[in-house]
């Protein structure tokens, strides 16, 4: 019999996704200012129906840690065969979100394993899940695994071994522009920057190489150091990134998946508010 709690965690992974598809601008990322062009609206929509799509996949993945109970290889194996099925969904919905599939997957699994559980022991249980190796796990090459050849980027699955760091980050940056006064778009704007001013993103990686990476980086911080969104300095800032990226067609996807994933903890109501880099 179903947990309706499993269902309640994949929907609150998917509000997750869609909240920060809505936010503007993002820089080189979809946004709400695509909706004045007819090619970019359909995007936009089956970027939405893609979120949506993920909802079956990510109660079946909360649904097999809670039955399992215990971040075991077995379950790490299962999560991997959910993924791969949900993956497949994507593609009919229209594509997109599969690092966020990745991420969102292995939290609400974690969240299901122990619905006490704090954000940072969510992060801390994902990292002990994918410790195992998914042996059933088909031997393709990636973009990610690619990139990780190359240039040694560890990619969303690095991310993941490492507990998740970003996404702590992410956390403490949408906590410290609440208390300094800045709107909740404001906010995660800047919870996004953060990810985006060091994240070692493979999709961008792979689309930009090093240099590309680099600029990026600097790009973010320079919002950042400016104030943030919510200061002028920073608004402008973020204006100059958010051009220059559409321009060179440089997308940080990995780090809206990440973004994703932080908006997940914070919507639980077990989340701690404050966590470590």
């Amino acid at each position: 019999m179903t947990d309706p709690r499993d269902a309640v965690l994949a929907d609150t992974a998917v509000s997750a996704l869609t909240a920060q598809l809505v936010l503007t601008p993002k820089p080189g990322l979809p946004d709400l200012r695509d909706l004045t062009a007819r090619t970019t609206r359909a995007d936009h929509r089956a970027l939405r129906w893609s979120a949506k799509a993920l909802a079956p996949g990510l109660t079946a993945m909360a649904a097999a840690a809670r039955r399992t109970g215990r971040p075991t290889a077995p379950l790490r194996a299962e999560l991997g065969s959910i993924g791969r099925c949900a993956e497949h969904s994507l593609r009919l919905a229209g594509g997109g979100h599969r690092g966020a599939l990745w991420t969102l997957g292995l939290l609400v699994a974690s969240a299901a394993l122990d619905p006490s559980a704090t954000g940072e022991g969510i992060t801390e249980t994902a990292k002990r899940i994918v410790a195992h190796t998914d042996r059933t796990a088909p031997l393709r090459a990636t973009r990610g695994s690619a990139m990780a050849v190359k240039y040694g980027a560890a990619g969303a699955r690095g991310e993941a071994r490492a507990g998740f760091p970003h996404v702590r980050r992410a956390l403490t940056a949408l906590a410290a522009a609440r208390a300094a006064g800045a709107t909740e778009a404001q906010a995660r704007l800047d919870a996004l920057l953060t990810v985006m001013s060091s994240l070692r993103d493979s999709e961008l990686l792979y689309v930009a190489g090093p240099l590309g990476l680099r600029q990026v980086h600097a790009g973010a911080r320079a919002v950042l150091e400016a104030g943030g969104t919510a200061a002028p300095a920073g608004a402008e800032a973020l204006t100059a990134l958010d051009t220059d990226l559409h321009r060179r067609g440089w997308s940080p996807r990995g780090s809206a998946g990440i973004l994703a994933g932080a908006l997940f903890l914070d919507a639980l109501p077990t989340r701690a508010g404050t966590y470590g880099s």
